[in-house]
């Protein structure tokens, strides 16, 4: 990876674990980075079972998966950056709130993009 580093996606209650994360998954957002021109901060990437309870994750998360991120964003010209850049790179799962962007790339689920 050119703009990040495992350790970046760990589970806070698991040191080491952002090395659970999809290749795929770290390749496409890595391209995605690089289109971007921007940094990305990585506010939760891998995660364990009991961290995805302890913050209201939903039961089949991606993030358990190793195949999501959610990317701090808090104004609407970084979130315009961000989203174009994880659409053109191929990106079809987003969740938009007014702190993050979550994306995955989770095969078991359908193309969509919600709000929260």
């Amino acid at each position: 990876m050119k703009y990040f580093t495992h350790n970046e996606f760990d589970s806070p209650d698991e040191a080491g674990s952002g090395k659970k994360m999809k290749t795929d998954f770290l390749e496409m957002l890595d391209f995605a980075r690089e289109e971007a021109e921007i940094p990305f901060k990585i506010t939760s990437g891998f995660r364990t079972e009991e961290h995805n309870k302890k913050v209201g994750g939903v039961e089949n998360s991606s993030h358990l998966k190793g195949c999501a991120a959610d990317i701090s964003c808090t104004s609407s010209s970084q979130r315009s950056i961000i989203i174009r850049s994880l659409i053109n790179v191929g990106f079809t799962r987003l969740g938009i709130a007014n702190s993050f962007i979550h994306v995955d790339n989770d095969a078991d689920k359908p193309d969509a993009i919600w709000l929260y």
